[in-house]
């Protein structure tokens, strides 16, 4: 960036030039982003002093300011080494209005609450809180930044890729003349992820420098981007249908959606297509789509692998509750590992800020007499009981109306237990559900839709939930058998192994809260059958659950239809690392908990199993795995209505500006490879990979074709993974993508690229022709 490199100092008039295009490069970005003359954005562009909060003594005026790229923030800095620092606005995750980070409660006092705000990095670590000289600077950097963050995330794929390569040439020009020499030429295409030969490049730059002055400018650079951007395969898929004047007319474009997209669309859709995407005001006039539209069209949720109408709610949300997935986490205080890992209320923040609808909160005895929650038995650091279920209720709801349920693992004496109840009322409110539904005691769980917007506690219940409606008065506290996962956590721990049927004292006002979600131990499928009634639950270890569903997969789906499951990790994965979710779901179990906290495989696939209905944290589960008559086993496919074999084509053709993954290194330029994964009932699971490319993560292609077996599409997924190839070590991941194949559009489809932590590579994706056709 301009103000971070040091430069030949300018004269007067030099300076004022370059401030000109400064100011010009950033009303042309501010255009790019839909912002030409936002105030808030204008304000940001100037900048200004803030105070930055690390702790109640460190607190330093600082001053920021938005660069003209509209993309990228300075910050001054007064260490030796780093006199300026900036971050992307790509790297955050959000802003939050007022006091509402950690580091802000503990540092800052509530008269400030409406000076400061806090912005959220992506990757966890330290967010950086600052505070303004007044309510409404604080409003205006608030307001400005969630303007770019939103309108940045709204912009189709085509806008992101120009954004992001004429500020790529705009780094490159060194000398900031807004020439571009060849030396520049060469590290910018480094930089874009390309590496050439010099001949190469010298051949590109003569094509380009028509003016012959030995360097690109105006015109020229937009020759060179038309070069640089030219996508052969779009080229020839538009030549075939373009069969109107060289152009597609409305009914060309009909005849490509039918026979290539498989959407049974009438020329009336063709012509919302056109008048919807097409630049071209002639051409519009006339029902044509020039390829600068086509390109458009495919580069929107229209073109996309992932169907727009899963984008919403649009699954049946009234059944009972226990026949849903419902997207769950483990350990849910963690921020890290188990062991030594920081607790933090952030942790549930950015859980629910994913919609997840179940969470974890270990409860232990803290000082004065204040309930905390940690890992017991390790040194991860402890946070309050009462700070957490205050974060959970600010939160829960900004993604998704749904449920959310708190599954407590409760350590707690009997007074402090109290404080817990006192707590959750308190604080939750009419929200919490204290008593069942209706007036009446009922025979099966409540749906989603009759429990939006409240809060479920899964824990132990000394009496049953009758007593809820005939005054059944127990003792003050009872004893109950300790919870199957507080005694795992303790054989695992540093302390002794307690005795098999650990018991604790369960005070009554905790107990009374526990409504339809009560915790029992397991004792097998015909006791559960037997005894068990709809709202008690059990809690499996992974490794016990894995071999039910191995040896005993039909009866666990049945045990599933009726009532929830609940799964979670071995303690022995002190790395909080995760199991395989996949065979859970294949035999119904609804509450999969997974440690959110940790980016892994297991956590792309749980992201994309709840990427439809809305992202909002329950799906519903096949009609197999609901219906009493159903003798479905994932492991021994019989004939049924879950078994209908489909053959799945997939070309991946190719990738468009995959990221540098060393960006220190401008000669780092990576080989990709794609691999496409099948998940799903055993007979199902299949990999295939393509080639890998030498030095090239622009525009790499591929045209390859693979071809998959489907036996039980409705609980097939599927995971497009782009690594970087390495002989000497293991491949490094680059980006990924994964979603139910219920949810897949055929055709031609562009495929969005996530990080390992499941945040969108703006301007990358994936290219491809899939076809999912009946056996």
């Amino acid at each position: 960036m301009s103000c971070l490199r040091k430069r030949l100092k300018r004269t007067k008039s030099e300076e004022q030039v370059f401030q000109e295009q400064v100011r010009k490069v950033a009303k042309e970005n501010g255009k790019r982003l839909g912002l030409e003359g936002d105030a808030d954005l204008q304000f940001l562009l100037v900048g200004g002093e803030l105070v930055k909060v690390r702790s109640s003594s460190w607190q330093r005026n600082r001053f920021y300011k938005l660069q003209e790229d509209c993309k990228t923030l300075w910050q001054e800095s007064h260490k030796a080494f780093k006199r300026n620092q900036t971050f992307s606005i790509d790297d955050i995750d959000s802003v939050r209005k007022g006091r509402q980070s950690e580091g802000f409660q503990k540092h800052t006092d509530p008269s400030d609450e409406e000076r400061c705000f806090s912005i959220i990095f992506k990757n966890p670590g330290k967010n950086l809180d600052l505070m303004a000289a007044n309510r409404d600077e604080a409003k205006q950097w608030v307001g400005g930044l969630e303007k770019i963050i939103n309108n940045m995330q709204n912009l189709n794929r085509q806008q992101k890729n120009e954004h992001w390569l004429f500020n790529c040439m705009r780094k490159a020009d060194k000398n900031e003349d807004n020439r571009m020499n060849l030396k520049e030429l060469k590290h910018f295409l480094r930089q874009i992820n390309i590496e050439v030969d010099d001949t190469y490049a010298d051949e590109i730059f003569k094509k380009c420098d028509t003016s012959k002055s030995g360097t690109l400018e105006g015109s020229e650079i937009k020759l060179f981007y038309d070069m640089l951007t030219q996508r052969q395969e779009i080229d020839v898929i538009y030549g075939k249908y373009a069969q109107t004047e060289g152009l597609m007319s409305d009914k060309d474009l009909q005849s490509f959606l039918l026979t290539e997209q498989r959407e049974p669309v009438s020329v009336e859709y063709a012509r919302k297509l056109i008048e919807k995407f097409e630049p071209d005001a002639t051409a519009k006039q006339k029902k044509h789509m020039t390829k600068d539209g086509f390109l458009m069209y495919l580069h929107q949720e229209e073109g996309s692998i992932f169907n727009p109408a899963h984008k919403q709610v649009y699954q049946d949300m009234s059944q009972p509750l226990n026949q849903y997935y419902i997207s769950s986490s483990h350990n849910t205080y963690l921020m890290e590992d188990q062991l030594r890992g920081p607790s933090s209320t952030e942790a549930y923040i950015r859980a629910l800020m994913k919609s997840c609808r179940c969470v974890e909160l270990d409860c232990w005895d803290g000082a004065n007499g204040e309930p905390v929650i940690y890992h017991g038995y390790t040194l991860t650091s402890k946070v309050l009981f009462r700070d957490v279920i205050k974060a959970i209720k600010d939160y829960a709801f900004k993604t998704s109306d749904y449920p959310v349920i708190l599954s407590l693992e409760n350590h707690c004496s009997v007074d402090q237990q109290k404080l817990m109840a006192h707590h959750l009322i308190a604080i939750l409110g009419d929200a919490l559900v204290t008593k069942p539904l209706g007036g009446t005691m009922p025979t099966n769980l409540p749906s989603p839709e009759e429990l939006k917007g409240k809060f479920l506690i899964k824990g132990k219940r000394s009496n049953k939930l009758d007593a809820a409606f005939n005054n059944n008065s127990t003792m003050e506290e009872d004893t109950v058998s300790e919870e199957d996962e507080a005694a795992d956590c303790k054989e695992n721990g540093q302390k002794a192994k307690p005795t098999k049927n650990s018991k604790i004292k369960l005070a009554k006002e905790l107990s009374d809260i526990v409504i339809y979600c009560k915790s029992v131990h397991f004792n097998g499928f015909e006791h559960a059958k037997d005894k068990q009634t709809f709202y008690e639950m059990s809690s499996f270890k992974e490794t016990k659950a894995f071999n039910l569903a191995e040896t005993s997969a039909t009866a666990f789906i049945h045990h599933n239809m009726d009532k929830l499951s609940r799964i979670y990790p071995a303690g022995t994965r002190t790395d909080s690392s995760n199991y395989n979710p996949v065979p859970m779901w294949n035999v119904g179990c609804q509450i999969v908990a997974l440690n959110f906290q940790t980016p892994s495989k297991e956590m792309h696939l749980n992201q994309g199993r709840f990427l439809p209905n809305g992202v909002c944290g329950y799906i519903l589960k096949p009609e197999f795995q609901r219906s009493l008559s159903s003798q479905f086993d994932p492991n021994k496919l019989t004939r049924g209505p879950w078994l209908n074999k489909k053959i799945f084509h997939v070309m991946v053709i190719s990738a468009q500006q995959l990221p540098k993954l060393n960006k220190d290194k401008l000669k780092s330029i990576v080989d990709p490879l794609v691999r496409v994964e099948i998940h799903g009932v055993s007979a199902d699971i299949a990999s295939m990979e393509t080639h890998y490319i030498e030095d090239n993560g622009f525009n790499p292609m591929w045209n390859q074709n693979f071809q998959f077996e489907i036996h039980v599409p409705e609980l097939a997924m599927v995971q497009f993974v782009v690594e970087d190839y390495d002989t000497t070590s293991g491949n490094d991941h680059i980006g990924h993508y994964c979603l139910p194949l219920t949810s897949v559009q055929n055709g031609y489809r562009h495929v969005p690229l996530l990080t390992k932590r499941g945040d969108v590579i703006c301007s990358a994706g994936l290219f491809v022709h899939l076809m999912l056709l009946d056996a």
